[in-house]
């Protein structure tokens, strides 16, 4: 093999490693960029999950308060009654 054809060859094998080395590091930075994606859209779901068990724990709790009022009301009715206080 002459050394013309040796230095052709070698330079056909840089530039295939290169071309590998280049699709290698596209791929990965795809990668990347797809595993950031799934992870911001998971991310974003939690917060949405969050914020609304929030608001439901918050008209849970609104409810509930306004059931325990609406208790207390009854048994203070019921004593003023039970008393004779109810009547003018």
């Amino acid at each position: 093999m002459s050394n013309i054809q040796q230095n052709f060859s070698a330079g056909q094998t840089q530039g295939q490693t290169q071309a590998k080395a280049e699709n290698l590091v596209q791929s990965t930075k795809e990668s990347a960029s797809a595993a950031a994606d799934k992870a911001n859209a998971a991310a974003n779901t939690s917060g949405q999950t969050a914020e609304q068990n929030k608001e439901e724990a918050a008209g849970f709790l609104q409810q509930t308060g306004e059931q325990m009022k609406n208790m207390a009301q009854g048994a203070v009715d019921s004593v003023k009654h039970t008393l004779g206080m109810d009547k003018k």
